[in-house]
């Protein structure tokens, strides 16, 4: 698994599987004319090539025991910490439905999955289009409600088991979740990282479980 996106501002972003992390890195080494250093601090590895290309790694499940510089490549610490076996609850949510569960090495061992109708946008107006709104954000409401007893249900009670929640989906609709007081515990040990993600669905789910233990390493520079 390495899936890569654009970032703002220019570079990209891959998300390198933990087993796979020892390999990519070799590979980064042969690509960019060698290592000439390698950063390690609680929350990013950062390792500079010789050609000056830069890969900035962000340390999932923070913090990473082992800080200083040093020359070459010295990505040891943070392919022991990636490799380490956790428990994780992921909470998946948009508008229009939400996925819930617990995984284990990246494998998802107990979920819950649920769909809602939100209507989208109306092209028409005056009263037609208020009385649409009114039916499309009750929609949205029942929806988040839904997540928010599913979350409650089967991730909060395994709170104390788990070694992180991860979070992904549709930011606002997360926010909304967020005020829901039953959830304080769950968003307190939410990870920083928040996945980008499609319509919640089992598949989505599964791949948010690999996801969520992915190392993701900015690359940028010439």
């Amino acid at each position: 698994m390495a899936k890569e996106r654009q970032v703002a501002g220019g570079g990209r972003a891959v998300e390198v599987a933990p087993d796979r992390l020892e390999g990519w890195y070799a590979r980064f080494a042969v690509r960019n004319d060698g290592v000439r250093s390698t950063e390690l601090a609680a929350d990013t590895v950062t390792v500079t090539a010789d050609n000056g290309v830069v890969a900035v790694a962000s340390v999932p499940f923070e913090p990473l025991n082992a800080e200083g510089t040093v020359p070459g490549l010295a990505v040891g610490p943070l392919i022991g910490h990636a490799l380490l076996s956790r428990r994780i609850a992921l909470l998946l949510v948009r508008r229009g439905g939400h996925s819930v569960g617990i995984a284990r090495g990246g494998v998802v061992v107990q979920s819950r999955t649920d769909r809602h109708r939100v209507q989208g946008r109306s092209a028409a107006g005056g009263w037609s289009q208020q009385r649409f709104a009114r039916r499309r954000e009750g929609q949205a409401r029942t929806a988040l409600r839904s997540a928010a007893e599913d979350a409650f249900d089967v991730l909060v009670p395994q709170l104390s088991r788990v070694d992180a929640v991860v979070l992904g989906g549709d930011r606002r609709a997360l926010e909304t979740l967020r005020e829901d007081r039953r959830l304080a515990p769950l968003f307190q040990r939410a990870e920083r990282r928040v996945l980008d993600i499609a319509e919640p669905r089992r598949t989505v789910l599964e791949d948010a479980a690999e996801r969520a233990v992915a190392v993701e390493i900015t690359l940028s520079g010439p």
